[in-house]
């Protein structure tokens, strides 16, 4: 896909996000959440994750219901490690039904990341 259409897709999703997206970025934005940077919609290779975190490498995608089994995501997930992200994924209802439960995931990733990431 060319960039310039990423770029102007992944626009339009900042714009339109879904209601689980709202919900978790109410809690990553500002890198309010454990000190990381985390943006919306970020280009890695042809795809765009929901967020990333650049600097530790992370990215979240959120899944509806539509995304159960999906090889469309198997290949996305495999791309997007390709380019040294890590892949969290999780279910729009985890989001809605334990916030908790899922920002408890992602503080355990982001001190794995810190771990692993060497020192400039």
């Amino acid at each position: 896909m060319a960039k310039k259409r990423l770029t102007s897709l992944a626009r339009k999703l900042r714009n339109e996000m879904t209601e689980a997206e709202r919900r978790l970025w109410s809690h990553l934005r500002a890198s309010q959440f454990c000190d990381a940077r985390f943006t919306r919609q970020h280009q890695i290779g042809d795809f765009i994750a929901d967020f990333a975190c650049r600097k530790l490498r992370l990215a979240i995608e959120l899944d509806g219901g539509q995304h159960a089994e999906s090889v469309t995501d198997a290949n996305r997930t495999r791309v997007i490690e390709a380019h040294g992200y890590k892949v969290i994924r999780f279910w729009n209802n985890e989001v809605f039904e334990n916030v908790d439960g899922v920002l408890t995931v992602l503080a355990q990733e982001i001190e794995i990341a810190r771990n692993n990431t060497p020192l400039p």
